[in-house]
């Protein structure tokens, strides 16, 4: 495919992504019908909307229109590429007249949601700009060495043998930041050996913070895929429960738990297990620490449905309190960039529950390079 042909692709895409339809959806149907395609084109095209989805405010305004012609027509000229717009071959056509566009104003530049800007700028502070941009671009690739398996220096080598470059990252000591050939990666040896997974260095540096140590007995309430899961087991030896209120989102942890050497249990009755040592609650969120990863999640978020996780984040948290032993630890995590669903709700679980304390508090932003996570540890007394 042409670049011009990749626009059209990356066009037609955004249409139906802007009319509701999930953007992986999106983009897997399209590949389904377009064998013409091969690997590099698709992930040209992959790239092309997710970029557009991170900039959509500043595209549409820069394009003269909300419309998958709008953002990847902005998107051309704020690149200087305005000229693949030619209508040669698969090539959109020409601007029109109507089509001149205009520099976005201050609260498009940000591409953030207008109404949620007051509530960003009051958990961010003077970050707010600098964290915008960052949300702007394509986030980088981390992978989380499994010390079960290897140790950093080992694992780097084994993935240069494979031609994937690695540098390390000061969040946290099992993080290397993937510089080269990221695409190889699931093929790896080393990927499919369990010597390395997948994991945000800053979803890496919540689980060194935890106070894990042999022989405790550990849940992680809201595993999802487990990442966390997995590299609290890599830390310890531990009597390891996971549980997701969806049970398919954990459907591939057993097999990554045998892939990285480690045993997990899964749960669907956490209270059965109580007490514990220890509970991640890794709760539902926002997301908007991470939505460079999810473009589309900044824009479906409404009022109503963060008024909804903030009271589901507030259930959860008074569900697992009593299923800590005395003296227990309840580490409550969100990849959330808001004080509403960090310091707010880590004062107000505070509030309905004496009993505990709060040990330590760390909040991160994509100015540190990885995604932006609070984390508020509690001790039951």
């Amino acid at each position: 495919m042409t670049p011009g042909a990749r626009a059209s692709a990356a066009i037609s895409i955004l249409d139906r992504v802007l009319g509701g339809e999930p953007a992986e959806r999106a983009l897997t149907n399209w590949g389904r019908a377009s064998r013409y395609a091969g690997s590099s084109d698709r992930a040209a095209v992959r790239d092309l909307v997710f970029e557009a989805l991170r900039r959509r405010s500043s595209a549409a305004a820069i394009g003269g229109g909300l419309s998958g012609r709008g953002l990847v027509l902005g998107l051309m000229r704020a690149a200087g590429q305005e000229a693949l717009f030619s209508g040669q071959g698969h090539a959109p056509a020409p601007p029109g007249p109507e089509e001149t566009g205009r520099s976005p104003d201050p609260v498009e530049a940000l591409d953030l949601p207008d109404w949620l800007i007051p509530d960003l700028r009051d958990s961010l502070g003077p970050d707010l700009g600098p964290v915008a941009e960052a949300l702007r671009h394509r986030a980088p690739v981390f992978l989380r060495v499994n010390l079960v398996k290897a140790d950093l220096p080992a694992a780097r080598v084994a993935l240069a043998a494979e031609g994937i470059a690695t540098r390390t990252h000061p969040l946290s000591p099992t993080a290397l930041e993937i510089t080269g050939n990221a695409r190889r990666l699931q093929a790896s040896a080393a990927y499919r050996g369990g010597l390395v997974e997948l994991q945000d260095v800053s979803s890496q540096a919540v689980v060194d913070a935890l106070p894990l140590a042999d022989g405790m007995t550990v849940l992680d309430h809201c595993a999802g895929g487990g990442g966390k899961t997995l590299a609290m087991a890599a830390r310890a030896r531990l009597r390891l429960y996971a549980h997701d209120a969806n049970p398919r989102r954990m459907a591939d942890l057993p097999e990554r738990a045998r892939r990285a050497g480690v045993q997990v249990t899964l749960t669907d009755r956490p209270e059965a297990g109580a007490p514990y040592d220890l509970i991640l609650v890794d709760a539902p969120c926002s997301g908007s620490g991470s939505w460079r990863r999810d473009p589309e999640g900044k824009w479906n978020l409404t009022p109503q449905g963060l008024d909804r996780i903030v009271e589901t984040q507030a259930h959860i948290l008074d569900r697992v309190a009593p299923m800590l032993r005395p003296g227990g630890v309840l580490a409550y995590a969100t990849c959330s960039l808001l004080r509403r669903e960090n310091g707010d709700q880590a004062r107000a679980f505070l509030d309905r529950h004496p009993a505990f304390h709060c040990e330590s508090a760390l909040s991160l932003t994509p100015l540190q390079g990885g995604d932006g996570f609070h984390l508020s540890i509690f001790q039951r007394r």
